[in-house]
């Protein structure tokens, strides 16, 4: 129910418009064909949201069901479901026969809009990274059953830097729903050819889409641009782009490949996946002159090949990336010295490191290995029982027991359910070798 707090508030004040149950409305956030966003206070959890609410002529109207107040239905179905650090949450959602309002995670930052035009564009570098970050989002929605649909920098919102949350599930197909969807639905200049076709969707819809967004974020430009509907889709459908070099020839024929394969004009000929999509994005990063700082893409790259973490999904090693001390170790230098203190679990990204105990080599290990498990898992620590020193320029990722305390629940599970492991396989790999030489 409405509860109007004072005669005269505007949009954009700050003080409270009105009151939907728990949520006090701040101000206007944005309005659209069929609802109105507002900056809320949750006033049992302190927090802002964005509480999206659904007109009253639209939950009025004898088209209920055909109308955009379905695609409203369909994304308060979200609630609770979508778990990823770079999908902006769905928080809860509430739909009566007089109103329905979502509340949606809050981010403060703006979207990618403020990035498309030429004199407001981003580092290449960190546009590597935001499309890095949005293919996983992508590909995650994907393994729940849905393609977005509506990609667009507007729906890209930015939480700061390179932090991006993909938002706006409103226009979704929900290929686990058997209900009939309506087709026609979407953002006009970053359809995909057979969106624009009406035909059946999957992720390469959504693929094709972000490699509109993905132009324009390079460029400053629009890969097609048309008077007419008509005369847009006759581009989407069959004409092909000028390369995004040709606006910004610092992004190199890399970036371009990258893009243009992204909007091929038939499915076949884009990546067939989003992981072999955000791989090769992830290749193109790692050949840059960015060094000032390691990539987000690297970091989620080196913990996806760490063998103890196979367990974890790709929501919680995005959580790991976050937490853990990231650093460029050179050759011949000690990361972790025989008799010192410490609670440190580390793992290698890349490179090639040697373990020594009095001198005497005991091991030697790659990429995906990790190293102080023991001391992580012992309360308080303990001492170093070898040296492990780098034998070539060493990627590495230090975890401390603190840090996993900003992460969630599940991710610390399955996280320590896999060190469990890695120390039960050791254990018994030492009582084997106790055997052979007894």
């Amino acid at each position: 129910m409405f509860r109007r707090a004072g005669d005269g508030a505007v949009a954009g004040s700050v003080c409270v418009i009105h009151q939907i149950g728990k949520f006090q409305l701040r101000r206007v956030l944005g309005k659209g064909a069929s609802a109105t966003v507002y900056l809320a206070l949750d006033t049992f959890s302190g927090k802002d949201v964005a509480l999206k609410v659904l007109d009253s002529a639209v939950v009025n109207s004898p088209d209920f069901s055909r109308t955009d107040a379905a695609q409203f239905m369909n994304e308060a179905s979200l609630a609770g479901k979508l778990n990823h650090p770079h999908i902006a949450s769905i928080l809860e959602a509430a739909v009566t026969e007089n109103e329905g309002h979502i509340a949606l995670e809050y981010v403060p930052g703006g979207d990618l809009s403020q990035y498309t035009k030429p004199g407001c564009l981003l580092s290449p570098d960190n546009a590597i990274q935001v499309a890095f970050k949005c293919c996983g989002a992508l590909d995650y929605a994907f393994r729940q059953g849905i393609v977005h649909r509506d990609i667009k920098p507007a729906n890209i919102l930015v939480v700061s830097g390179t932090n991006i949350k993909v938002a706006d599930f409103g226009a979704a197909y929900l290929c686990k729903t058997p209900e009939k969807q309506i087709a026609e639905i979407g953002s006009p200049y970053y359809m995909s050819p057979e969106q624009a076709r009406g035909e059946t969707l999957d992720h390469h819809s959504d693929m094709f889409s972000l490699g509109v967004v993905l132009y324009q974020l390079f460029s400053g430009h629009r890969p097609f641009e048309a008077a007419t509907i008509e005369a847009l889709f006759a581009k989407i459908i069959g004409e092909t782009p000028l390369a995004p070099s040709s606006y910004r020839p610092e992004i190199g024929s890399s970036i371009d490949r990258i893009i243009l394969q992204m909007m091929a004009k038939t499915r076949r000929e884009r990546y067939p996946s989003w992981a072999e999509l955000a791989l090769d994005i992830a290749r193109i990063g790692r050949l840059s002159v960015y060094q000032s700082a390691i990539p987000d893409s690297d970091k989620f790259v080196a913990l996806k090949a760490v063998k103890l973490l196979g367990r974890l999904d790709d929501a919680e090693l995005w959580e790991l990336v976050h937490i853990g001390k990231w650093t460029r170790v050179p050759a011949r230098t000690v990361i972790v010295r025989e008799g010192d203190s410490g609670r440190s679990l580390y793992f290698l990204g890349s490179g090639k490191v040697k373990v020594t105990k009095h001198g005497r080599l005991l091991n030697l290990l790659d990429a995906g290995e990790s190293v102080g498990e023991m001391s992580y898992v012992k309360e308080g620590g303990i001492t170093r029982q070898a040296t492990v020193e780098s034998m070539t320029d060493v990627l590495v990722a230090e975890f401390e027991q603190e840090g996993m305390d900003n992460v969630s629940l599940r991710c610390r599970y399955q996280f320590s359910l896999a060190l469990m492991h890695s120390l039960v396989d050791r254990l018994a790999l030492a009582d084997e070798r106790l055997v052979q030489t007894g």
